[in-house]
């Protein structure tokens, strides 16, 4: 099956039930209204508070998207590009797209124009959907793009090079168009976090998002009553997928625009939501505005949030201790995975297994692991390795990239690039990215172990530890350390606090500085490296 038949499924079954929700905190509360009344109100949508959607109305939108690109030429196998923040328009133009047999291609937001043309012209896209937030970047190399063809505008104040996606849809047919879909079929290309450089496009398969489906729904028993709130970007495979387990039951899903912690609590409260998907600073901002009293829990409810989990990088284990002290009451859950695995899953902690918080789990439903050693054969238990997964949801390759499409799938296997390691129980915990291993003196030193045990310092907000070059250990760990609003802490005092760790993982440098994450919530490493690895190097120089 496709996955679009998830949407026309629900569309029959449940036509008037909520299906999305879109909240934007920073207006003020006002009345809800329907997606049909926003055709007929004068007021900007994007000035509201809350909109929302059914079923029906989601697929009607998605045929109507699918018609217009259908009179535009757009035939099975072309290329459609999606520039947007998260709003209501984001999923239907998506399943818009895969309903004509062309392949969705979701790009970051955080993208500079150089990126953005990059990664259009990698993915050879013919259409290019934006918004208001992208005129600027789009504008900068409009002139000089190769085969998109076609501009589509969502919002107000169009520019003058690009069609109105609003305007226009109004006038296509709602009919489904009659292109047939298999499970074979290309559906999306995705683009990796590019953390070692430009991103590579990664190709999927309606089969493979249909897994994604299908296991986030048999990890975490989404029923037609839990609402799900989804505040990652949707461009990523991590916020879609785990919203894969609502489409696939038919659940409702509420968009909050906006991360701060009043305005998840506030959204849990009001829409009643029983899952969140956080990340990790997300999560430190919500324990640290309870702690400072500027949130009092009584204010919200809270009693039907059932479930947090939590992923997109590894989740220190004090935080979650932290956060069963303030909801003793909720599940926890989380998930490891790759945007090459059709997103998170291919790795399950499970909510029955929070004695191993430190661990990512199993392997998950319908999925194989394992520890490797670099020549492909399986390390002894406990010691470390590469992770390698196999599964329904793993890329059918990098696109247009055969050389780095056969470094990473070996013998049906997805070598993911992490340092894992295997307890007695079977319990995977992830140690380090391999390109991330500090091999000071000899010793492998693995950032992660230090940056968890920095976490659980009162004073520390976040922490990232990289290897800056030494002229006799070849490398040292220097920590970068984001200290918690009004704390005070000194670099004897971190120095006082590593004592209880080995000598050789003590960080020889410590750096009081802001740790910068994606929008994904992982530690930019890279540019980190360049930052501090940069002056380390000219200052060498300047020595010598």
């Amino acid at each position: 099956m496709a996955i679009t038949d998830f949407l026309e499924r629900n569309a029959k079954l449940y036509p008037s039930e909520i299906s999305l929700v879109e909240i934007n905190p920073a207006n003020q509360p006002d009345r809800t209204v329907t997606w049909r009344e926003y055709n007929l109100i004068e007021t900007s949508p994007s000035e509201k508070y809350r909109r929302e959607m059914t079923w029906k109305e989601f697929d009607i939108k998605a045929n109507r998207f699918a018609n217009l690109l259908l009179t535009r030429g757009i035939k099975k196998g072309d290329k459609v590009a999606i520039l947007l923040m998260n709003c209501l328009e984001w999923l239907p133009i998506y399943f818009g797209i895969l309903k004509t047999g062309a392949l969705a291609v979701p790009m970051n937001y955080r993208y500079t124009a150089e990126e953005i043309k990059y990664c259009l012209e990698l993915a050879e896209a013919d259409v290019l959907v934006f918004g208001p937030e992208f005129i600027g970047r789009v504008e900068q190399i409009f002139d000089h793009l190769h085969g998109v063809k076609t501009f589509f505008y969502v919002g107000e104040n169009r520019p003058s090079f690009a069609d109105s996606y609003d305007k226009l849809v109004a006038y296509c047919s709602s009919t489904a168009p009659a292109v047939e879909l298999k499970d074979d079929d290309d559906a999306a290309i995705y683009f990796s976090s590019g953390t070692t450089g430009f991103p590579k496009a990664i190709l999927h398969t309606h089969a493979a998002l249909v897994s994604a489906c299908i296991v986030e729904q048999k990890h975490h028993m989404q029923t037609r009553d839990d609402v799900f709130l989804l505040i990652p970007p949707l461009y990523h495979t991590g916020a879609k997928m785990h919203w894969f387990g609502s489409l696939m039951v038919g659940g409702k899903a509420v968009i909050l625009r906006g991360v701060k912690p009043e305005w998840v609590l506030q959204a849990v409260s009001e829409e009643k939501a029983t899952i969140v998907w956080l990340l990790v600073p997300w999560i430190q901002d919500i324990l640290d505005a309870i702690d400072r009293g500027e949130i009092n829990l009584k204010d919200y409810r809270t009693e039907q949030w059932r479930l947090m989990h939590a992923g997109a990088q590894p989740v220190p284990p004090s935080l979650i201790r932290r956060w069963k002290e303030v909801f003793p009451n909720h599940q926890y859950d989380t998930n490891y995975g790759l945007s090459e695995s059709s997103g998170p899953g291919c790795v399950h902690l499970g909510v029955e297994n929070l004695h191993k918080v430190g661990s990512i789990g199993k392997a998950g439903y319908l999925w194989e692991a394992a520890i490797v050693k670099d020549n492909g054969e399986p390390v002894a238990p406990g010691e470390v390795g590469e992770l390698i997964v196999k599964g329904p949801g793993v890329m059918k390759c990098y696109y247009r990239n055969p050389e780095a499409t056969a470094e990473i799938l070996k013998d049906g296997w997805l070598y993911t690039g992490d340092v894992a390691r295997m307890d007695e129980d079977g319990f995977i915990y992830l140690v380090d990215r391999k390109k991330d291993v500090i091999i000071s003196g000899g010793e492998n030193i693995y950032p992660v172990q230090i940056e968890d045990f920095l976490r659980t310092h009162d004073a520390i907000k976040d922490a990232a530890v990289i290897g800056l070059p030494d002229n006799r250990l070849g490398e040292i760990a220097a920590a970068i350390i984001e200290l918690k609003e009004g704390a005070v802490c000194t670099e004897e005092d971190i120095n006082e606090f590593c004592k209880e760790l080995p000598r050789y993982k003590r960080p020889h440098k410590v750096i009081f500085a802001q740790v910068p994450r994606n929008a994904t919530g992982k530690i930019e490493k890279p540019k980190l490296r360049e930052i501090y690895c940069g002056k380390r190097l000219v200052e060498a120089q300047t020595t010598k």
